[in-house]
């Protein structure tokens, strides 16, 4: 088969044609060599396996569509030209390239000198460092600070109803072990998933009142990635200013529009949902989801939320409610449900609530609580959920174990809140105002916002020492101030408290520094009693009075 006929024989019969027009003699020779030169490459391609095939492509592709022929003429030329071309982009060529020796090269090599991957600590992180407790043997409500130092009354450790010591759950924990070992080892959406986790789940759901619940290994990977799990990009999330730091987070991930509102206050809060639907309504934007975002005991400072009232402002302005109960959870209501039973406000109506594990119920992990829907989306969806290996069973098993002492002893609440009573009556006098008489006191040294009822108390300092210039003490200054304190309590009273740790520069709102307390009503009264006058002697002594 030939691509062409015969170049030669056709431009004789061209020649020979009357009607042709003549060639001229000099270009003769010329065509003759060019045709000749046609005819091998057409002798040579008609060699090639598979030539007809592409003849008869080509002639198909040209008839039916030529511009085709030309691109993918084009691309086969790109496509070779890319092959050929140097891989490194300009090595060894241009104006400005300069050819380095091998010692050259070494000498570079050897002077570099790369940036550290941290700082060094500064004052602030050394002190903070160095201040850290270590406690020897088992935690608990006595504790030691040093393999042969004084016993201390632990109140820097959350242990609302004292499950740490519970001799219960160490048999369950003993029993689990043995049967289920150590940790699962994948994530729950894998192969880590086992029967106790699916039981803690419907214990957590039923003991709260929810549909449903998902477990996580952690309770701050729980807050930092159900919330992102939600909202996303152009959803509006409208947040109190007081929330923790694992709530920051998730709220940065979510990459929404954040409004903020002032801590705890609720005409503010009306404010700006009021302003965000007066800005949908004039920008005639879509629908979007809508979120508020608050805790139920504040985590910064021991506040209660107000949730009677952002219950009928989420109900008015058609928001869902995303509640953190990781401190509340074991602690309020009369079964330590949390604030939904202690206002007496169903569960079911708040579309997730966040808990921890660790803190309620002391053993591991945090939980989400609510629908059906809202748990299954957070199984494939909530990137701890995905990620994380699920929780151990020992804590699983430990989890199940507490939530049924909470329903058969509602005693434990109540030797709760007597403690904390009994502890906040002995610093009531050095506060601005007594919460239990009204009674003013100009000499205050304290100031306790804390909720009432809240085994989290914290104790900000409310007149820092000034220095001999009368300017304010800075912040690490009367972080030092604190330490004092915790120092002083630990000699004389033999008492562990700690000072709030933060992660300055990091939150968007960074708290004051305060005094944080934990009380347990699993502590005698008069271990209590005694702590809160040790307490009130340290404040005193460290902070002067009038």
């Amino acid at each position: 088969m030939s691509v062409v006929q015969n170049p030669v024989s056709t431009m004789m019969a061209t020649a020979q044609s009357p009607s042709s027009t003549e060639i001229p003699a000099p270009l003769i020779p010329l065509l003759s060599s060019l045709t000749s030169f046609i005819y091998t490459i057409e002798k040579f391609f008609n060699r090639v396996p598979g030539s007809p095939i592409i003849v008869r492509y080509i002639k198909s592709s040209y008839q039916n569509d030529p511009w085709r022929s030309l691109l993918e003429l084009f691309l086969l030329a790109f496509a070779i030209r890319t092959v050929l071309k140097g891989r490194t982009r300009g090595e060894g060529e241009g104006k400005s390239f300069i050819k380095l020796t091998e010692k050259e090269i070494d000498e570079l090599v050897d002077d570099f000198n790369p940036l550290p991957l941290a700082d060094d600590p500064t004052p602030a992180d050394s002190f903070t460092l160095d201040t850290v407790p270590t406690i020897h043997g088992p935690n608990g409500i006595k504790v030691k600070t040093s393999p042969n130092g004084k016993t201390l009354l632990n109140l820097a450790t959350p242990n609302w109803c004292g499950f740490i010591e519970n001799d219960k759950m160490k048999d369950v924990a003993i029993q689990t072990l043995k049967h289920y070992g150590v940790g699962t080892c994948g994530p729950s959406g894998f192969y880590g998933t086992i029967d106790i986790h699916t039981k803690v789940e419907a214990d957590i759901s039923s003991f709260i009142g929810t549909e449903a619940a998902i477990i996580y290994s952690q309770a701050f990977a729980l807050v930092s990635s159900a919330i992102p799990a939600f909202a996303k990009r152009g959803d509006i999330i409208v947040a109190d200013r007081g929330v923790n730091f694992g709530i920051h987070k998730g709220l940065q991930i979510s990459r929404s529009n954040i409004k903020w509102y002032a801590h705890g206050d609720m005409k503010d809060l009306e404010r700006v949902l009021q302003n965000v639907e007066r800005e949908r309504k004039r920008k005639g934007g879509k629908l979007t989801k809508k979120f508020i975002v608050a805790e139920g005991i504040f985590e910064n400072d021991g506040m209660i939320l107000d949730l009677p009232k952002v219950m009928e402002l989420k109900k008015k302005y058609k928001y869902r409610l995303i509640l953190d109960e990781c401190q509340s959870f074991g602690m309020m209501g009369a079964h330590g449900r949390g604030i939904t039973e202690h206002y007496g406000i169903p569960a079911s109506e708040v579309d997730m609530i966040l808990g921890s594990m660790a803190n309620g119920l002391a053993t591991g992990g945090g939980f989400c609580a609510g629908s059906q829907v809202v748990c299954q989306h957070q199984r494939i969806n909530s990137s701890a959920s995905v990620f994380s290996a699920s929780l151990p069973a020992m804590l699983a098993t430990c989890a199940s174990a507490a939530i049924e002492i909470l329903k058969s002893q509602p005693n434990l609440m109540t030797s709760l809140q007597n403690n904390i009573l009994i502890f906040r009556q002995q610093l009531a006098k050095l506060e601005p105002e007594n919460p239990f008489d009204g009674s003013i006191n100009k000499d205050a040294l304290i100031s306790i916002p804390s909720f009432i009822n809240s085994g989290l108390i914290h104790i900000f300092l409310l007149n820092p020492p000034t220095t001999e210039d009368g300017a304010n003490h800075l912040l690490e200054e009367e972080e030092s101030i604190l330490q004092e304190i915790v120092d002083e309590v630990m000699t004389s009273s033999n008492l562990l408290i700690t000072r709030s740790r933060r992660l300055r520069s990091q939150e968007i709102f960074e708290p004051e520094p305060s005094l944080k307390i934990n009380i347990s009503g699993y502590m005698s009264k008069k271990d209590v009693e005694n702590a809160g006058k040790g307490l009130k002697a340290a404040i005193i002594k460290v902070c002067g009075s009038e």
